[in-house]
């Protein structure tokens, strides 16, 4: 297994066990405070663990080497759990805005206890806790490239959301205004939707052959140019393959080169780009006479 997958379930393996301490710490400071916003919130985070697990099935599957059957690699699995993680979020989210609304419409039949002063505990650290695991795991995403565990990061920042709103609700009933924490769940629930739809999006773009954003095609210009031999780019296309990337190329070199000396320059072109980018997996270099 290279370091990409490694790396990656190293972060998985630290959210699962975050997920799991902080899950039992809220359950019980819900049970013992009397409060139903905390229990819910501990659920949440207990589905986090399921999320994660899907995590490392993708990590591990886009990790394996081609074989006959996929010449290419298996990285678009990546794709697929970040598809899978996606629609987790947003049903969590659908479902943190369909308790906040009913929770809304009932407020007059059935008033909540007042919770006591260990759940408001548990929400403040929860929130710390699950933002410090979102910037964490987002991160090592981006670092590696790796659309499943950007997805994991939004899921912890959606717990972190839905801490706001169990602290919002339970300081809200303990002051007297307990509306404010189904409307605080109502709230939550747009950007829980808003993340998962550009997680999806994203994941959907890598499947299809999408092309690197403009700013990396930029760079990789940049770089086949800086080569003395290289006279112009005639072509350059790019595609994310999961979370790697595909480089077709066109270099225009002085037509008085031997075919062995412009194959040598390709060779130069294709190592110094693959160098100066780990994400690219494989380079297709195609020589004009200048």
């Amino acid at each position: 297994m290279n370091e990409m997958p490694k790396e990656a379930l190293r972060v998985s393996g630290v959210s699962i066990l975050v997920n799991l301490l902080l899950s039992v710490c809220k359950l019980a400071a819900g049970l013992i405070a009397r409060s139903g916003a905390m229990v819910s919130d501990a659920v949440h985070s207990a589905s986090d663990i399921f999320s994660t697990v899907i995590v490392v099935i993708g990590v591990k599957l886009s990790g394996k080497a081609a074989d006959r059957e996929h010449p290419y690699g298996h990285e678009r699995m990546e794709c697929v759990a970040a598809i899978v993680l996606a629609v987790i979020l947003l049903i969590t989210g659908l479902f943190i805005g369909y308790e906040g609304v009913t929770r809304i419409l009932d407020a007059g039949e059935h008033p909540l206890p007042v919770p006591g002063v260990l759940a408001l505990v548990a929400a403040a650290v929860s929130i710390a806790v699950k933002e410090a695991m979102f910037w964490y795991t987002r991160h090592h995403a981006r670092r590696l490239g790796s659309s499943a565990l950007m997805a994991d990061a939004w899921h912890h920042r959606s717990d972190a959301l839905s801490s706001v709103g169990a602290l919002v609700g339970i300081a809200g009933a303990r002051m007297g205004v307990p509306l404010l924490d189904p409307l605080a769940s109502v709230v939550i629930c747009a950007f829980i939707a808003k993340a998962a739809f550009d997680i999806f999006r994203d994941a959907i773009d890598k499947m299809v052959d999408h092309s690197a954003d403009a700013a990396t095609e930029a760079k990789v210009r940049a770089c086949v140019e800086e080569h003395g031999d290289v006279r112009r780019v005639d072509l350059l296309r790019t595609r994310e393959f999961g979370n790697r990337l595909y480089v077709e190329l066109e270099i225009a070199v002085d037509g008085e080169l031997s075919l062995e000396q412009a194959h040598a320059i390709a060779e130069d072109v294709h190592d110094d780009v693959e160098r100066a980018f780990p994400r690219v997996k494989h380079i297709m270099v195609h020589v004009n006479p200048a």
